[in-house]
C-alpha cells in the first residue's frame, strides 16, 4: 500500500472546520466543495479493512479502466479505478491499495473525472450539460433548504424520458458562494422584509461547489447516468453589476459546472438613470453604443413586429446598455473558465437566460425585444428570457384570460427570436395557469419552482409515523409559530402587516381575536393542529434549516457556525419512510407540472403517477430510477 499522497494531503480550512466539529458528509453533505473531507483517514480505513460501501450502479469505463464510487461510514467518497496498469497519477492524490487505485472525491478530481468520462463516452449523463432540448423546454427544480429532493427529481426524469433543470439555486442568495468568505464571517446579507431583518447569504448552508458535487454523485449512485437523459444545472439569478462587480470572479469560479446561467441584470438596472430629454437620450446612444450595434438592434426589434419611436428606442437603450455591457464581461468569464477546465465541447457548452423579472412592474414587449436583440448582436445567444408577469410566489394567478393576454405579446417577441419563456416564481400556480403557459408557448418554456419542495418535506414529515420524523415536524412547525406570533406585533410595519396577513390566511376571522395581544396570538397558533397547509408555516419554513439550535431568534437565522450546521443535520437523519414520502411528493409535483404544461405526453405522465403511488419502500424507489 502506498499512502504518502494521503498522509501529505492537508485538510483545507472548510474541511478542518467540518471535521473538527464532527460535521460529516454522512449527515451534513454539500457544505465543502469536496466529497472527501479527510483523505488520510479514508486511506487508513481501507488499508485496515474498514467498512467501505461500494455503489455498483455508479460503474463506468474510460480508456484507463473501470471505475466505481465508494464511501466510508463518515460519508467520505472516493473514486476506485481497476486497471491493468498503475495509474495513481491520473487524478490528484491517488493511492494504490490491494490492486486498485483510489482517488479522493475532491472538487479538483471532479473536474478530472468529467473530462476523462466525456472524452470517452458522450452518452453518459452523470454531468450537467446543455444537450437535448434543455434550451427549449424544461422544468427548473430548485431547493431552498436541503439536497434531499434529488432522488425524486431523478425518478421523475427517468419516467418522463426527458431531461430537466435538475439542480437550480440562486447564487449567492441561497448558496454559499465562497466557503473561505463564510469561515471569515464575510458573507453579505439578504433583506427579508417579511421577517424584519437581514439574513446572511447562503441561508441553505451548502456551498455552490458542494451542491454541484453532490448532485452529480447522486446520478452515479442511483444509476441515472446510464439512462442517456441529459440534465442541466442552473446557476440562477447570477447578479450582474452593482455591488457584485467586486466578487464576480468568485461567482464565476463557483459556478464552473453550471451548464445554464441566469443573468440577473436587476442589480445594475436599479442603479441606472435614464436621461430625461430626448436630446440627452440620443446623445447617450451616440456616444456610448457603437452605431452598427444600434442599427442592427433596431432592425431585429422591427423584425419582431414592434415599432417604438426613436425616443422610446433610445430610452430603452440608455436604460439597458450599462447592464448589457457588464453581462458581456461576465459571459466571457463563464466561457473562459469552462474552456480552461473542461476538454470537450459537450463539457463546455452552456445555456443562457436573461432575467428581468426582479424589476418592479410588468415587462413590456419592447423591453424584451431590445434586450434580446442586444444579446444576440453582442454574441450572446439567449435560450430563455424571464419577463415579469406579476407572479407571486406560491399563489395561483387569479385570472387565466388575463394571463393569456399578458403572455401572448411577450411570446410573439420570443418566438421571433427563437427564445423560450422562463416563468419565475412558478411554484404553487394552478393547473389552469400552467395549461395557459404551455398552450401559448407550445411548450417552449421553463417553469421555475423551488419553495414547493420545502412544502413537500413538511407534508412528508407530517405524514410519517416515525417518532423522530414527527418530533422534527412538530419542532419545525413550532418555529414558524414563534416567528408568526412575534411578527404580528413587530415594530416594523412591513413585518407586522405581512405576518398578520399570513396568520389571517390561516385562521380567518379568528385573527381578530389573535391580534388583541401577542400572548393571545401565540396561544391560538399553538392550539392549532400542525398542518403544512397553514399559510404562515409555508412562508417561514425555509429558515429553520440553518437556525442555530432551532431558535426563532433573528440572530440565529442563517447561522453558518457549527450550531447552525448541527441543526441542518436533523433533516439528513430522517427515516426511510420520511425519505420515501418526500421523494414521492417531489416526483409527483414534477409530473403534475409536466402534465399541465404539455411538455410530456399525457399518457406518459399518468402512467408514471400510477406507478409512483404503488411504490412501497424507499429502497424500491431508488432501485427504480435506473429501471431495476
Amino acid at each position: 500500500m502506498s499512502s504518502s499522497n494521503a498522509d501529505s494531503r492537508y485538510l483545507s480550512p472548510i474541511n478542518e472546520f467540518l471535521v473538527s466539529n464532527d460535521l460529516r458528509i454522512s449527515d451534513n453533505p454539500c457544505v465543502s466543495p469536496d466529497f472527501c473531507l479527510d483523505w488520510g483517514s479514508f486511506v487508513r480505513s481501507v488499508g485496515e479493512g474498514g467498512v467501505i460501501k461500494e455503489y455498483p450502479k455508479s460503474a463506468f469505463a474510460t480508456e484507463h479502466g473501470d471505475w466505481t464510487l465508494v464511501e466510508n461510514e463518515a460519508g467520505d467518497h472516493a473514486w476506485c479505478l481497476s486497471s491493468e496498469s498503475p495509474a495513481s497519477d491520473l487524478l490528484a492524490d491517488g493511492v494504490e491499495v490491494a490492486g486498485a487505485t483510489y482517488f479522493p472525491a475532491s472538487f479538483e478530481n471532479l473536474i478530472g473525472v468529467k473530462n476523462l468520462l466525456q472524452e470517452w463516452d458522450v452518452r453518459n449523463t452523470a454531468f450537467p450539460t446543455a444537450a437535448g432540448d434543455l434550451g427549449k423546454s424544461t422544468l427548473g427544480i430548485g431547493a431552498r433548504f436541503t439536497t434531499l429532493h434529488w432522488d425524486g427529481v431523478d425518478w421523475a426524469m427517468s419516467r418522463l424520458g426527458k431531461g430537466l433543470t435538475a439542480n437550480q439555486n440562486s447564487i449567492p442568495r441561497e448558496l454559499v458562494y465562497d466557503v473561505d468568505e463564510m469561515l471569515a464571517d464575510n458573507l453579505d446579507s439578504v433583506p427579508f422584509p417579511f421577517i424584519g431583518c437581514d439574513v446572511p447569504e447562503g441561508h441553505q448552508g451548502q456551498s455552490v461547489e458542494g451542491m454541484t458535487h453532490g448532485c452529480i454523485l447522486a446520478k452515479f449512485k442511483n444509476g441515472f447516468h446510464k439512462l442517456g437523459i441529459p440534465w442541466s444545472f442552473n446557476a440562477d439569478h447570477q447578479p450582474i453589476g452593482g455591488k457584485f462587480d467586486q466578487r464576480e470572479d468568485q461567482l464565476v469560479a463557483g459556478c464552473m459546472f453550471a451548464s445554464y446561467i441566469t443573468f440577473d441584470l436587476s442589480p445594475e438596472l436599479v442603479l441606472t438613470e435614464v436621461p430625461d430629454s430626448a436630446e440627452e437620450k440620443a446623445s447617450f446612444v451616440r456616444k456610448e453604443i457603437p452605431a452598427d450595434l444600434v442599427e442592427a438592434t433596431r432592425k431585429r426589434v422591427e423584425q419582431a413586429g414592434l415599432s417604438p419611436t426613436v425616443d422610446e428606442f433610445n430610452g430603452l437603450l440608455a436604460y439597458v446598455w450599462p447592464a448589457m455591457r457588464k453581462m458581456k464581461v461576465r459571459d466571457e468569464k463563464y466561457r473562459a473558465i469552462r474552456e480552461k477546465n473542461f476538454t470537450t465541447e459537450l463539457g463546455r457548452e452552456y445555456l443562457r437566460e436573461l432575467s428581468i423579472d426582479e424589476l418592479p412592474g410588468l415587462t413590456t414587449p419592447e423591453t424584451t425585444a431590445v434586450m434580446l436583440a442586444l444579446s444576440f448582436e453582442m454574441g450572446m445567444k439567449v435560450h430563455f428570457v424571464a419577463p415579469a408577469f406579476g407572479f407571486q410566489k406560491n399563489i395561483p394567478y387569479p385570472d387565466n384570460d388575463q394571463l393569456r393576454l399578458m403572455v401572448e405579446p411577450i411570446w410573439s417577441v420570443c418566438e421571433s427570436f427563437g427564445v423560450s419563456i422562463g416563468f419565475h416564481s412558478g411554484s404553487g400556480k394552478s393547473a389552469e395557469n400552467y395549461q395557459v403557459a404551455g398552450d401559448v408557448t407550445g411548450g417552449n418554456l421553463e417553469i421555475k419552482t423551488s419553495g414547493r419542495y420545502t412544502y413537500e418535506m413538511g407534508v412528508a414529515l407530517h405524514r410519517s409515523e416515525n417518532p423522530d420524523d414527527q418530533a422534527l415536524w412538530k419542532d419545525w412547525y413550532a418555529f414558524t409559530v414563534e416567528l408568526a406570533s412575534n411578527g404580528c406585533f413587530a415594530e416594523d410595519e412591513t413585518e407586522r402587516n405581512m405576518a398578520r396577513e399570513f396568520v389571517r390566511l390561516t385562521i380567518g376571522d379568528q385573527a381578530d381575536e389573535a391580534f388583541q395581544s401577542e400572548s393571545a396570538c401565540r396561544a391560538i397558533l399553538r392550539g392549532l393542529e400542525p398542518d403544512p397547509d397553514h399559510f404562515f408555516w409555508f412562508e417561514y419554513n425555509f429558515l429553520y434549516v440553518l437556525a442555530a439550535e432551532g431558535s426563532s431568534g433573528k440572530e440565529s437565522l442563517g447561522d453558518h457556525s457549527a450550531a447552525g450546521y448541527r441543526q441542518r443535520s436533523r433533516f439528513y437523519r430522517i427515516s426511510d419512510e420520511g425519505r420515501l414520502l418526500y421523494a414521492q411528493g417531489v416526483a409527483g409535483y414534477i409530473l403534475f407540472l409536466a402534465l399541465n404544461t404539455g411538455i410530456t405526453p399525457e399518457d406518459t405522465c399518468r402512467s408514471a403517477l400510477e406507478e409512483l403511488s404503488s411504490i412501497g419502500s424507499f429502497e424500491e424507489f431508488l432501485n427504480g430510477i435506473s429501471g431495476d
